[in-house]
Order: structure tokens, then sequence, then C-alpha cells
């Protein structure tokens, strides 16, 4: 209906009114998609925009531009550990905090008396302790005589160094170096400076050599660490960033949990990569039940996993036999989608981790990132509730929507903290139901109901501590462990020889495994470099089943 200037809506039926209103409804509807796909399309343009002005700065040899600064947490984590109405209090939830035992944990290696000048007539009162703490610092250079024989058939017999002297420095300079570097996150070249300055004469050479030497020693250590720790616990929380070696780009993988930390350096973050780690970085297949799961669950043509489930050799030792096998049977002649080799590659892995039993029965808790999504899988919520707090609406309407939706998000991830204290079977089906009327609403703001929908999907993974109570909800341990990792890319760059990308991953993941065994790192490498003091058992035999 078109009605001119002159026309009075006063003349109106009530029938022409509604079909009025309801014309201009679908008009502002309409128009409210135009500007959600604008702000869209704009943003993409905005996007490519930069990248132009990024290649062309490169193509110029000028600098890169600065880097964004990091979109700052939503605060949820923070914000529902306050008790809510419905929230017991932390005094109900854990014993009150005592002040720490400061230096009573010392023992006192001397003690001094001083002497004050008083007075004639003074009263004497005693002594005030004061406890105070030093170090001392300083080069020892020691001239080892080694006396050399010669046998009657000709060989040479030289006495043996002491045990713990490498690359011509003792124990405790090795120790130093690697509690410098490693734990200190100090470049081969500040060390060098700090040394030199003290009075030793030491090269960076020797020092890229310490921070390598024994380095066997160490890895044979963390790998029995890292084949404990997944064994051992009830979740791995995993993660990964950018790493460079030797030149080339690469990622670093980290796995942990309460008791554990691990890193695993290589070019590629995908599944199969993500599945060699788990099997401790050597390839081995195996075509068992669990392997046949996964393929059917990855959509690979029924022929081929018959053609692999009824050939005679079902386990390899290698990737060269494995590919051998699959060239044999024709597979890697295939040209379909997925891709028959590594869909049947992954599966075979994943066989293997089932047959040696590698996870024990551990949940896999992850960011979403799909290369993590194997077995018991579990997601993190701030990942999940990001999603929605980085959205960028375009009106009131859509700005409500999506605080509306923080609001329930915060709300229920509070109840699942309270039903962690207190799991139930009747409150993880309420929570179940709830979770359904959050994440199936409608809100009108149709990126924020797609976002809705995607993380409805997810539910089984979101939901998984329902099933499994000693599970976190987040994977803030994963980032504060791999932090380290990103710290030591900040300030040495990357890695130059295999040796030293092992080192850096084996060492990185035993300084924080000690840390969190309560076990001082300082300790830890004086056992192992044979240095008097403290014994300090294989961190592997203390990875004890955590608590449920």
């Amino acid at each position: 209906m078109e009605f001119g200037p002159t026309d009075s809506l006063g003349t109106l039926s009530s029938t022409e009114l509604i079909g009025l209103v309801r014309g201009l409804v679908g008009e502002v509807e309409r128009f409210r998609k135009e500007i959600e796909k604008l702000t869209a399309a704009l943003a993409s343009a905005n996007r490519e925009k930069q990248e132009l002005k990024d290649e062309i700065r490169r193509l110029k040899g000028l600098p890169p531009r600065p880097p964004r600064p990091p979109t700052k947490p939503s605060g949820m984590e923070k914000a529902t550990d306050r008790p809510g109405p419905d929230t017991p209090s932390a005094s109900e939830t854990s014993p009150p905090r005592r002040r720490g035992p400061g230096v009573s944990k010392l023992s006192v290696d001397q003690m001094v008396t001083l002497t004050a000048s008083a007075p004639d007539g003074s009263r004497r009162k005693g002594y005030e302790d004061i406890i105070v703490q030093d170090i001392a610092f300083k080069p020892e250079v020691t001239l080892y005589r080694r006396e050399r024989w010669v046998t009657p058939d000709g060989r040479t017999v030289t006495a043996d160094l002491p045990a713990g002297v490498a690359s011509g420095c003792g124990p405790h300079l090795h120790r130093m170096v690697l509690m410098l570097y490693f734990q200190g996150q100090m470049t081969c070249e500040r060390i060098v400076a700090v040394l030199t300055a003290a009075g030793l004469s030491i090269s960076k050479r020797q020092v890229v050599r310490l921070v390598t030497a024994k380095l066997d020693l160490f890895r044979v250590e963390e790998e029995a660490v890292f084949t404990a720790g997944l064994r051992a616990s009830g979740f791995v929380s995993v993660d990964d960033t950018g790493a460079r070696h030797a030149g080339k780009a690469g990622y670093t993988t980290q796995f942990g949990s309460p008791r554990f930390t691990a890193f695993r350096t290589g070019p590629s973050k995908s599944r199969l990569a993500f599945l060699r780690n788990l099997l401790g970085g050597t390839a081995r297949y195996a075509i068992n039940a669990a392997a046949a799961a996964y393929m059917r669950a990855a959509n690979l043509a029924h022929g081929v996993i018959d053609a692999l489930a009824g050939a005679e050799v079902r386990q390899f030792g290698s990737e060269a036999e494995w590919m051998d096998h699959l060239a044999a049977l024709g597979v890697t002649e295939l040209r379909v989608a997925p891709d028959p080799v590594r869909v049947a590659s992954e599966g075979a892995l994943w066989g293997a981790i089932v047959a040696e039993d590698r996870l024990g029965g551990a949940v896999i808790l992850s960011d979403d990132a799909g290369q993590f999504h194997v077995g018991d899988h579990a997601l993190c919520w701030v990942h999940a509730e990001r999603l929605v707090y980085k959205l960028v609406p375009a009106t009131d309407r859509q700005r409500n929507a999506v605080e509306v939706t923080r609001r329930m998000i915060w709300w229920f991830y509070r109840q699942l903290k309270t039903f962690k204290l207190a799991p139930s079977p009747e409150r993880a089906a309420a929570l179940s139901a709830r979770f359904d009327r959050i994440f199936k609403r409608r809100t009108g703001y149709a990126t924020l109901d797609k976002l809705l929908k995607r993380l409805h999907a997810n539910k089984a993974e979101l939901l998984r501590v329902l099933e499994r109570p000693e599970i976190p909800l987040n994977t803030n341990a994963s980032e504060n462990d791999i932090r380290a990792v990103v710290t030591k890319r900040k300030v040495s760059g990357g890695t130059v020889s295999e040796r030293g990308r092992v080192a850096r991953d084996v060492m990185l993941g035993l300084a924080k495994t000690c840390a969190k065994l309560k076990i001082s790192f300082f300790h830890y490498l004086g056992a192992r470099l044979q240095i008097p003091g403290p014994d300090v058992p294989p961190l592997a035999t203390l990875l004890a089943p955590t608590p449920s």
C-alpha cells in the first residue's frame, strides 16, 4: 500500500495500520541484515587493505608495523571465582590461608655474635636475632694433572677427569649456565658478559657447548617423564605456539598436567605430528579396532578400511614400512577426499597409541584447535566465551544481545565450578538441560546466532566435565606453561642445530616439571651433574596419579 504526501494515518483503518506496521518491521529487518553484511564486508576489506600495506612495506624493505596489542581477557575466570548467590563461599570450599614460613625454612650455616658498646650501668636484655642470606660467587680455577701410562701393546692410558667436568668447565659452572639460560631466560651473550665480569675466561662457544652438554642424560629422563605423565594424569592439557628452527617456521606443542610439562617442536602442527608426539616422537602404526573406528569416523572409504583390516600384517615399526604397505594395497594411488593416506596414517597412529595405552584413559583438553580432536576430548570454556567476547556488534540491539549472552555464559560457568566441588548425576542432568536453553537461543544477531549454534554443536566436549569432574574447565595452565617457550623465543630467537632444539624442549620441560613437583631446579641439576647436595630421585617415579 502506498501513500502520498497528503495522506493521513488517521484515515487508515486498523487493518491497514497493522499491515503498514508489518511492512515497516520487515523493512527494518531487511536493513538490519544489510548492515550486518556491510559491516562484515568492511572488516574484510580493512584486513585485505592492511595485508596489502604490509606487503608493500616488505617489498620496500621497511620495518614491519608494530604488532597489535593482544585482546584483553574477558575476566570470566576471575569473576566467577567470586561467590555468587548459589556458590559456596571460600571459607566453605577451601581452608583459610596462612602466612608463609618465610625464613623459618632456612638452615643456619654459621652464627655470629655481635657485641654492642653500652655505657656503664646498662642491663643485658639478651639478643635480637636477624637471619641474613648471602651467596658467594667467585671463579675457581683448578689444574688437573692427568697421569698417563703406555701399555705393553702401545696403548696410552690416561686418568679420567672428575665426574661433571665438561668442555673445560666444572659442574658448578655447568649448572649455573643451565640455570641462567633456561630458567633465567638469558642469552648466551649476556651469560658470557656476567661470567667474564666475575673473572672467568669463557667464550660464547663454550657456553653453547655447556647448554647442550650431557643432553642425552636429560633427554632420557624427560622422555620417561613424558610417558609416565601421560599415563598418570586424568587429563592432558595441550596448546601450541610458533617456533623457528634452522631459519624456518615451526611449532612447539605443549603437553601438561598438574604434575608434569613436556614440549615438542617440529615443522608442522598437523594431527599427524600431534599423534607422533603422543607416541614419543617415533612413528609406530597398528591396525586394530581403535584404528578402524577412527577411520570410519573420518569417512575413509570402507573398501580401504576392509583392505587394511584384512591384511596379514597389521603392526608397523617405521614410517617406511607403513608407506610400503599402503603402496602395496594401492592406497597411495587413490585420489579422493578425504586423503586416504593421511586418514589411514592418523588412524594407524591412534591405533598404536591405544594399543600401548599411552594415554591411560586421560582426557585431552584443548582450545578447539582441530589437530587435538582425538580420543576423549574436552574444550576450554575460556576460549569458547572469548569467541562471544570478541564479536563487534554494530547496533544497540546487537550489543545488548552479546551482553545478555555473555552474562548467561558466565552464570553457567559458575554453576560448572560449583558442580566440580560436589558432582552428582541429578545436577549433571540439570546443567545439560540448561546448556541447551542457553545455546539454542536465537537473538536476532545473525553472527551471534551462528556462533551459538557452533558452540552447541560442541556440547559433548564443553560438558565433558560432567562425566569427568577432575578435569579443568580451561587451558589456562597450558598457556602459563607455554609462556616459557614464547619468552625464550623472544629473548633468544630460534634454534639452529638439532641438539639446540632438543635442549630447549627438554630443559624447559624439566624446569616446569620440577616446579610442579615442588623440586628446586637448582638441586635437580646438581644431582644430575653429580654435585654434592640433596638427592633428587628420577622425576618419573614421582608422577603418581592425581587424585580425582
